[in-house]
C-alpha cells in the first residue's frame, strides 16, 4: 500500500501512478499486464505483520456487535445437510437460460459483436465462452471466500474488543462453510475451476500484510465483501439453476452480516481519526476498488477461449453488460463507505474518485449497517439492483 501526501492539488495521474502503477484508471494495457506468472501454485506465502491482542476486559460495551454475534449463531447452516447436491445440473441448459435473461435485462444489441475479432462466433463459441465464464466467475468467489476466511481469523487475533472477538469467530466459520459449497460445486457440478487472478491475489496479499486491524475490517469486511455481495445477488437474480440458487441465497444471508460487522465497527473509530490518517484509508479504498474491478475483465477466460485479451476487451467494455455488472458491483461499497464517512473527508478525495468511476450515483443507496436483515434467511432476499 502506498500512501501519498494529503495534498488535494497533486496531479491525479501522480497519484493513480503511486497507488495503482499506472497513471490512467482505465490503462487496458497496463491491466493485462498484471497476469499469473504460475499456474500450477498451489500454495502461497503472505507476511503477516499484526499482534496478536488479548483482552482482560469480557463486559459488554458494545451491544451492536453483541446482536450480530447472536443472528450469527441463529443464522448457521450446514452445507452438506441444507443442499441438495443430488441435484442434476444440465450446464448447458442453464447457461442458454442465463445469457437470455441478462441479454434482456443489458438491452443488448444483437450487432454488438459484428466485424470484431469474436465476430465470426456463433452458438457454440458463446455457449463455451459463457460455461468458462462461470466457471472462472465461482472460482473467483471461491478464492476470495479463501481470503476471507484468513483475514478474519486474524480480525479475532488483533481486534481489541471482546465483543468483536466473538463475532469474527462465527464469520470464520461461515468462511470455511463458503469455501467448502464453492469448491464442492465447481468440483462436482462444473468439472473444475480457475487459478485465483492475479488482481484478486494482489488485493488479498496487501490486506493480509497490513498489521492495522482497522485495515483488515476495510479491505475485506467493507470493500471485498461488499462487492461479493452485490455479485451474489446478481448472480442469484440471473440465474434459474436451483442448486446455484440457493447456495448464492444462503452465502447471502451470511454476507450481509459480515459487510454489517465492518460498517458497524469502522464507524466507531473512522470519526476520531485525522486526515492524515483517514487520507491513507480513502487512498486504500480507492485501490482495492480499482484492483477489483479489473479483476472482472476475465482475460482468463479469453486466453482459454484463444482470443487476445487486448483484442477482445476494448469492445467487451463498451457491452451494456459489462457495465451494468461493473456497476452495480459498487452498489454495496460506495453507501457503505459513505456511512463511514470516507467519501467527503479531505476535500471530498474519494467522492472525486467514485465519480471518476462512474459509481457515486449509489451513495444514497442504504448501506449493509442497516439492512443487512433483510438477507436472513427464511425472508425474501432484496432485489440486488433496488435502490433503497
Amino acid at each position: 500500500m502506498t500512501t501519498l501526501e494529503n495534498d488535494p492539488t497533486t496531479d491525479a495521474g501522480a497519484q493513480n501512478e503511486a497507488l495503482l502503477g499506472r497513471a490512467e484508471v482505465d490503462d487496458l494495457e497496463a491491466i493485462l499486464a498484471v497476469s499469473n506468472t504460475d499456474l500450477n501454485e498451489v500454495e502461497h506465502q503472505v507476511a503477516d505483520n499484526a499482534d496478536a491482542i488479548f483482552t482482560w476486559d469480557y463486559s459488554l460495551q458494545r451491544p451492536h456487535l453483541r446482536k450480530l454475534y447472536e443472528k450469527a449463531k441463529t443464522g448457521q447452516w450446514n452445507a452438506s445437510t441444507d443442499l441438495d447436491w443430488g441435484t442434476v445440473v444440465d450446464l448447458e441448459k442453464q447457461i442458454v437460460g442465463d445469457q437470455s435473461q441478462v441479454a434482456v435485462a443489458a438491452g443488448i444489441d444483437p450487432n454488438l459483436y459484428d466485424g470484431t475479432v469474436i465476430g465470426h462466433w456463433g452458438d457454440k463459441e458463446w455457449l463455451e465462452y459463457g460455461i468458462q465464464n462461470r466457471k472462472w466467475t465461482l472460482s473467483q468467489f471461491l478464492h476470495g471466500e479463501q481470503g476471507a476466511l484468513l483475514c478474519t481469523a486474524k480480525i479475532v487475533e488483533t481486534v481489541p474488543w471482546y465483543d468483536a472477538k466473538l463475532y469474527a469467530s462465527t464469520q470464520v466459520m461461515d468462511e470455511a462453510r463458503h469455501v467448502e459449497v464453492f469448491a464442492r460445486y465447481l468440483d462436482e457440478k462444473m468439472g473444475g475451476g480457475y487459478q485465483v487472478n492475479a488482481h484478486l491475489r494482489m488485493l488479498l496479499d496487501d490486506i493480509i500484510n497490513d498489521s492495522r486491524w482497522d485495515m483488515t475490517y476495510l479491505g475485506m469486511q467493507v470493500m471485498v465483501e461488499g462487492l461479493a455481495l452485490a455479485a451474489f445477488g446478481f448472480m442469484h437474480q440471473m440465474t434459474d439453476e436451483p442448486l446455484l440458487k440457493k447456495m448464492l441465497r444462503y452465502v447471502m444471508s451470511d454476507e450481509a452480516r459480515h459487510v454489517a460487522f465492518g460498517v458497524l465497527s469502522l464507524k466507531e473509530i473512522y470519526g476520531e481519526m485525522s486526515d492524515a490518517e483517514l487520507k491513507e484509508r480513502q487512498e486504500f479504498t480507492f485501490e482495492a476498488a480499482v484492483r477489483m474491478r479489473d479483476r472482472f475483465l476475465s482475460q482468463e477466460v479469453w486466453e482459454r477461449m484463444g482470443v487476445a485479451p487486448k483484442d477482445v476487451l476494448p469492445i467487451v467494455l463498451r457491452d451494456p453488460t459489462r457495465d451494468l455488472f461493473q456497476q452495480m458491483l459498487f452498489s454495496k461499497i460506495v453507501p457503505n463507505c459513505k456511512k463511514l464517512g470516507l467519501l467527503d473527508r479531505n476535500d471530498q478525495w474519494l467522492r472525486r474518485r467514485f465519480e471518476e468511476m462512474s459509481v457515486i450515483q449509489f451513495e444514497d443507496w442504504e448501506d449493509t449497517g442497516e439492512e443487512y436483515t433483510k438477507f436472513e434467511l427464511g425472508e425474501e432476499a432484496p432485489a440486488p439492483v433496488a435502490g433503497h
